[in-house]
């Protein structure tokens, strides 16, 4: 028996398609619903290996532990990373199988794959009662519907009921609303059940009227008003954020347990990728997070972060236009901290080999470490598990280059010189005893008397975050509505609003 469903479209991009379908999720699991997330392609920077060993987008894995499921590659068969603005490298069912333009993806290939997406969907509604899809983008992209594989296309292929989400903090959303539904065909507006307006400010009586006329106007029900709610940001596709604290550059800080705060800051490196690695910093009292691209803002910093990239050559390039090559290196001489992860940690290497990625051959690295970096046309992704400043560490690895460490001192897989610190693995800093083992080291290399929290979890505060979400759902959407559309699809004889696809 195929399990029921539901499409969460937005009007724009950020709407807040992934914290809708993550708090439905946890509603859902919380009512005793067996719920899985889907989304059939994603177009993120921001990813995970789960345990199989597939690399999917974030947000499918965070909406996961929303439902309270393993994340698998069947929730996110297609994911494109960015290599530039023109090419994305395509990773089907958690292995990349080529980089293509955005015409030829878009051109034939993504309408290939409309059979495999499609293969998973049923897989999963097969096996959950439930399935929440996030869609992608806007459903009303006009130029793009005929190939669409995440839209409108999975939506009439599984006869799936569509909830549009539109931000109302940007404004105009009554016209997003109209609009998206207005330029659907007949057959896809059959499908398109309601809306639902996020990130809502003020009194919601003076929304009412607005939400009657949409009704009269376009036949469909507005299915709840989720108001703004700071900090929900989590595991964002793409975009500087700091995710548990949700602010963009600078983190919101709680008071620190000693007498000084430390201040990370971030490089926000070109095709910046799981960023989301700071968010653990940010989660910790008395550590402020900024995401910075001038040299200056490193000369107050406690700790430097080199971030992950999906361009490792290009990223080093940045850094060395921007000055912050140079200051990177005095940070090291004068024995201030400075971490590397993934792409980051390449960089800070003494050379590079890249017939594979950018395909730049031979390049030098920083030289702030004794490495020497290889691109391989495979791709390590993996689940690592290991120990260091005497802690147990779990992280996971998605990189084509491959480190020969030719001295320092051992640090996960990577290297660590004085106060300059490498690895490829993301998420290491998710393991509670060996951040604070690490904050420890920074504040004392940094002369700060920090003291970490002794109580921080970062998977409570995870969970936390999950059930917020699951709140706003259930106290300010209509529940018993939403639950009718997942197990009886949308309702007959919605109004078909003119002109529809042209």
């Amino acid at each position: 028996m195929t399990g029921g469903g539901l499409l969460v479209a937005g009007t724009t991009s950020d709407a807040g398609k992934s914290v809708v379908t993550a708090g439905i999720c946890r509603w859902l699991v919380r009512q005793g619903v067996k719920v899985a997330p889907f989304k059939g392609q994603n177009m993120s920077l921001n990813s995970f290996v789960t345990r199989e060993g597939a690399e999917i987008g974030r947000a499918q894995a965070m909406q996961a532990q929303a439902a309270r499921v393993e994340p698998t590659a069947l929730m996110n068969p297609v994911l494109l990373k960015p290599g530039s603005d023109r090419s994305s490298q395509v990773v089907l069912m958690g292995r990349p199988v080529g980089e293509l333009s955005a015409k030829g993806y878009h051109g034939g290939r993504q309408r290939e794959l409309f059979e495999p997406v499609m293969a998973c969907l049923e897989e999963l509604r097969g096996t959950y009662d439930a399935v929440i899809c996030e869609g992608a983008g806007s459903p009303a992209e006009i130029n793009l519907r005929r190939t669409d594989i995440v839209n409108m296309g999975i939506a009439r292929a599984a006869r799936l009921p569509v909830l549009v989400v539109g931000d109302i903090d940007r404004g105009g959303v009554f016209a997003q609303f109209f609009g998206t539904t207005a330029l659907l065909s007949p057959e896809d507006q059959a499908l398109v059940a309601g809306y639902l307006v996020n990130k809502f400010r003020g009194d919601v009586s003076l929304l009412e009227p607005g939400l009657e006329m949409l009704l009269g106007l376009t036949g469909r029900r507005t299915f709840g008003v989720l108001p703004y709610a700071h900090g929900l940001g989590i595991d964002e596709e793409d975009g500087l954020r700091v995710s548990l604290r949700g602010a963009v550059r600078e983190s919101v800080v709680a008071a620190p347990v000693g007498e000084d705060v430390l201040r990370v800051a971030v490089c926000a490196v070109p095709l910046m990728s799981n960023f989301t690695d700071v968010d653990a910093l940010a989660a910790e009292p008395g550590v402020v997070v900024r995401f910075v691209d001038r040299a200056e803002e490193l000369v107050d910093a406690d700790l430097v972060v080199v971030p992950g990239t999906r361009g490792t050559v290009k990223a080093l390039a940045w850094l060395r236009e921007r000055g912050l090559a140079d200051a990177l290196v005095r940070r090291a001489a004068e024995g201030r901290p400075v971490l590397g992860i993934c792409g980051g940690f390449q960089a800070l290497g003494e050379h590079i080999q890249d017939d594979v990625e950018s395909r730049a051959g031979a390049v030098d690295g920083l030289g702030l470490l004794p490495v020497r970096v290889r691109f391989a046309p495979e791709k390590t992704l993996a689940r690592p598990v290991g120990e260091a400043l005497g802690t147990r560490v779990e992280g996971y690895e998605i990189h084509h280059g491959v480190a020969e460490v030719l001295g320092g001192d051992a640090f996960l897989d990577g290297c660590r010189v004085g106060a300059v610190w490498g690895t490829h693995w993301h998420g290491s800093l998710e393991s509670d005893g060996f951040r604070r083992a690490f904050l420890r080291e920074v504040a004392a290399q940094a002369g700060r008397r920090f003291v970490p929290a002794p109580d921080t979890c970062f998977d409570a505060l995870r969970e936390e975050q999950l059930d917020r979400l699951g709140d706003l759902i259930e106290e300010h959407a209509d529940t018993g509505a939403l639950m009718r559309l997942i197990e009886e699809g949308a309702p007959a004889g919605l109004p078909f609003i003119p002109p529809g696809a042209p």
